[in-house]
């Protein structure tokens, strides 16, 4: 079933997919796998499977609705069919009263498919970018022609002083949380505050983190910063 979520900046979630594996180091206290151990029983999070179920739930949504597309799995996974997600992108496309937020961390995947894909301008593109090893896939991202293409640099793990934020509209800043969580530094948080100042990109703050997210809170300069992207021409950024 589709869950409302805490999520801040999304509604509710939609899993047609469901599994995953680890990719770089974002994915150390994966969030997800720590989920799937509570409520899965046996079954391993490494277990990508596909819920054809799952499919036709948008379309019986009737309130509009914000949602996060496999929060517990990534869609752009090797092991989920290339048929599969043409699906889902349908479903998407043929749902034009919800928005849609995709995001991965297989760049190079979803590079390769975006031009066979439906993109319609409800359906949000992103990609996880934890720190300066993983920024190539921003390069991936723009050249995706997606109506809104956003970053979630969650877990911020490291700096990231010199962001291509040519053709992103979005950007998410998000320190690690629960056991084990890694230190996110404040510089770094305000130096992509800045830098999206700059671009004119929307910049939202999740959270700074730590073991208990709840001490530490939302804010920045003594406020919270939800700023949403605007919908724009469905045309390619030039890498």
């Amino acid at each position: 079933m589709p869950k409302l979520t805490a999520i801040e900046w999304t509604e509710m979630t939609w899993n047609p997919v469901t599994g995953c594996t680890k990719l770089s180091q974002g994915c150390k206290h994966c969030y997800a796998e720590t989920l799937s151990k509570r409520f899965w029983g046996d079954r391993p999070f490494t277990d990508v499977q596909v819920h054809e179920d799952r499919l036709d739930q948008p379309r019986r949504w009737r309130k509009p609705r914000t949602v996060f597309v496999n929060s517990m799995s990534d869609l752009f996974h090797e092991n989920v069919p290339v048929e599969f997600i043409t699906r889902v992108f349908k479903v998407m496309q043929e749902c034009p009263q919800h928005t849609f937020q995709v995001l991965t961390k297989r760049a190079e995947r979803l590079a390769e498919l975006a031009p066979a894909l439906a993109w319609p301008e409800n359906v949000w593109m992103g990609v996880s970018v934890e720190d300066a090893r993983v920024v190539r896939r921003i390069g991936l991202l723009r050249n995706v022609p997606a109506a809104v293409r956003f970053l979630s640099l969650e877990p911020l793990i490291g700096p990231l002083d010199r962001l291509e934020l040519g053709g992103i509209d979005w950007v998410i800043v998000g320190g690690e949380s629960g056991a084990g969580a890694r230190p996110m530094r404040r510089a770094w948080v305000e130096s992509i505050y800045r830098q999206c100042r700059a671009a004119n990109v929307a910049f939202f703050f999740k959270q700074w983190g730590g073991v208990r997210k709840s001490a530490t809170g939302r804010e920045l300069h003594g406020k919270t910063y939800d700023e949403l992207p605007a919908v724009r021409a469905l045309v390619p950024v030039p890498a």
